[in-house]
């Protein structure tokens, strides 16, 4: 990977972005790749806005990732998908967690959740991914965010035995055998999809 990528996640507090982009950095690291990361948390214990950037290449000269920079997104559901739709670099790839959680003005009532969102993102060029159905699938449903992980890896050229490693050395030793279950199963769902 010579050029710099510039990966966005986001989703909302609980959801495990943060360990996700932990992962993704690490795992860039062992790689031998430079990685910057920047990380906006909202109310991110109550399910506000959780945003990370990593900034990965050979020679990573900035944080700067501007409106329409980001080569990956990678959502943790539909609703923060649609609002960071204009980083998304033209060409470039998104990664949905086909999910919509509520934020808590939609549950009060003081706004509603925008219409359509598995359309429009479809229409974007979204790869949805059934993350919990998948994570459930391999027996642990909390993995939910390493199967997206997976699914982002599937579009990094790096291989899958740096991220088995990196997940070896960043989570605890009672749940490796599970996110290792996640990881290729993300992977093996976004590599199945694009050989149809």
């Amino acid at each position: 990977m010579s050029d710099t990528k510039t990966v966005l996640l986001c989703g909302v507090g609980g959801q495990g972005t943060i360990l996700a982009a932990d992962l993704l950095a690490f795992g860039c690291m062992r790689a031998g790749l430079q990685v910057k990361v920047s990380e906006i948390h909202g109310m991110s214990q109550r399910g506000g806005a959780v945003t990370t950037v990593v900034r990965v290449g050979e020679n990573v000269q900035s944080m700067v990732a501007d409106e329409g920079s980001a080569d990956i997104i990678v959502a943790f559901e539909t609703t923060e998908a649609l609002r960071n739709l204009p980083n998304l670099k033209e060409g470039g790839s998104l990664i949905v967690n086909d999910e919509a959680i509520k934020p808590l003005p939609v549950l009060t009532g003081a706004a509603s959740m925008p219409a359509h969102p598995r359309e429009t993102l479809i229409e974007a060029g979204a790869l949805l991914v059934p993350a919990a159905d998948v994570a459930w699938k391999v027996g642990n449903p909390k993995t939910a965010n390493v199967v997206l992980l997976g699914a982002l890896t599937a579009r990094l050229d790096i291989p899958e035995d740096v991220w088995v490693a990196t997940i070896e050395d960043r989570v605890p030793p009672r749940t490796i055998e599970a996110n290792i279950a996640a990881l290729r199963a993300g992977r093996n769902f976004v590599l199945d999809q694009e050989g149809k």
